[in-house]
């Protein structure tokens, strides 16, 4: 690995350490591409498709509670 790569790699995964939290999320065989192809349909990646539903759950949630 080139010593810029390294060093970009370095970067990306202070970054990753700093900035996000990671969640492995499990699905049903079959799920996952089912997961992917709304998530394109909508352009979107998986990542930012989950989250979306996430925080629209804890946003439905928060609505019922009040």
């Amino acid at each position: 690995m080139s010593p810029k790569s390294q060093q970009q790699r370095e970067a990306a995964d202070k970054y990753l350490r700093e900035k996000v939290d990671t969640i492995a999320v499990r699905v049903p065989k079959g799920r996952k591409v089912e997961i992917q192809n709304h998530a394109r349909a909508h352009g979107e990646s998986v990542n930012a498709f989950v989250v979306r539903a996430i925080d629209q759950a804890i946003e439905d949630d928060l609505r019922e509670d009040t």
